[in-house]
């Protein structure tokens, strides 16, 4: 028996370091970095701020450290605030934490994730208050919130359904919280499960998440499979290109994740529903918006400091110069994102399969509002991409929200 111990300890070990190992990879999967590692600050140790429409939230320490951490917590302590959106001591938690996602975890994910957590650094740095405005400091009014927006429970397989969708739709639905940027958010800061993915602005973020159910913003069902891949695993695909918040999910989360488990998210969200066909219509947008004048100066602009990469027919040199023309995400309802990129630039996320990545610089210190809502309103409305006009006081509004 005692020489049989040195090998039952060894397998218990390994046992161990495998738990840690895919509690890293859900760890990834759920984007945890993202809200609980500050800029420059410690991996984990919280205090990242998440200004909302209703005051700060701050992220707190989940290091392993016992007096500020997590580190005096059980497995159980972890799963049922997974579950339930409560944290140790009963205490409701703000649905800045995808509480409302995270329940459909399940218990072995859970454990897996903790496990991984417990093995991290401990930081002692403790987490700091939340910053709300009156009355929405009152956490008793979270019980309102959650009867009109929160269903507990582990996600249920659809027996209709592959296996591959299913895990899609575990991951999408869990982990991922996709839903949480991509539905409306309604003045109470809660979405309806009728409207999920039906696209919505990120207010703490001034970044517009387009529908995924739209064939007219982001919606995938004219999409082949690899190209929802390759823009989810790689940041760009023959499609499109990731920016903004979701160049850091991607980023941070998903260029980590198996091939089979990217697939399947993306068998998943090709198959939410359609709610408007795809708008082939090529007449001539610019006529019927009545946006001549700023066309004109539009075009103008855009021969200027644009064609050089999107081309002068808008088709751009993809996947890193990406095409304008019937590009889905130029003509959204929201012009939002597009003013930003003219503004601010940006770069796709530099990912394993995408190391250097092709970027856009930034325009807001020499073009006039002016000359940003006409080249935006001419690459939303030429080449038949039927997107409506821009005006300056839309972009005026966006560089103020966006100057750091």
């Amino acid at each position: 028996m005692q020489a049989q111990a040195p090998a039952q300890v060894s397998q218990a070990g390994r046992a161990s370091a495998a738990l840690v190992e895919r509690g890293k990879y859900l760890a990834q999967a759920g984007d945890c970095i993202a809200c609980h590692t500050a800029p420059g600050g410690k991996v984990f140790a919280g205090n990242r701020a998440m200004p909302t429409p209703f005051g700060t939230l701050y992220a707190p320490n989940i290091t392993p450290d016992p007096a500020t951490g997590i580190g005096s917590w059980s497995a159980d302590d972890f799963f049922r605030m997974m579950r339930s959106g409560r944290s140790r001591n009963g205490e409701l938690l703000y649905p800045a934490m995808p509480f409302a996602s995270y329940t459909k975890v399940t218990r072995a994910d859970s454990d897996a994730i903790f496990a991984y957590l417990r093995s991290v650094p401990p930081v002692r740095l403790k987490s700091r208050g939340h910053e709300l405005r009156f009355p929405y400091n009152n956490r008793s009014l979270l019980i309102g919130w959650r009867t009109l927006y929160f269903k507990e429970g582990e996600y249920v397989p659809d027996r209709t359904r592959s296996t591959e969708w299913n895990r899609g739709a575990y991951l999408v639905q869990g982990l991922g919280h996709c839903a949480m940027c991509h539905t409306p958010i309604n003045a109470l800061g809660g979405s309806s499960q009728e409207r999920a993915f039906q696209g919505g602005l990120i207010p703490m973020q001034n970044w517009y998440a387009p529908s995924l159910t739209s064939n007219k913003e982001a919606g995938l069902g004219t999409w082949e499979i690899q190209d929802i891949v390759d823009l989810l695993q790689k940041g760009i695909s023959r499609r499109g290109t990731v920016y903004g918040p979701m160049a850091e999910v991607t980023y941070n989360s998903l260029q980590y994740m198996s091939d089979a488990d990217v697939r399947a998210m993306a068998v998943y969200l090709k198959s939410l529903p359609a709610d408007r066909p795809v708008n082939a219509d090529p007449a001539a947008a610019p006529t019927r918006a009545n946006v001549a004048q700023q066309f004109s100066r539009g075009r103008r602009v855009y021969a200027a400091q644009c064609a050089s990469c999107h081309g002068a027919d808008g088709r751009g040199m993809p996947p890193h110069y990406p095409p304008l023309a019937d590009n889905q995400s130029i003509t959204m309802r929201s012009a939002v994102n597009p003013i930003r990129m003219v503004l601010n630039g940006g770069y796709p996320p530099g990912t394993r399969r995408n190391p250097m990545p092709y970027g856009m610089p930034p325009f807001a210190h020499e073009m006039s509002n002016g000359d940003v809502a006409a080249v935006v309103t001419y690459i939303r409305t030429a080449w038949g991409n039927r997107g409506a006009a821009v005006t300056a006081q839309e972009v005026d509004a966006l560089r103020a929200a966006t100057v750091e």
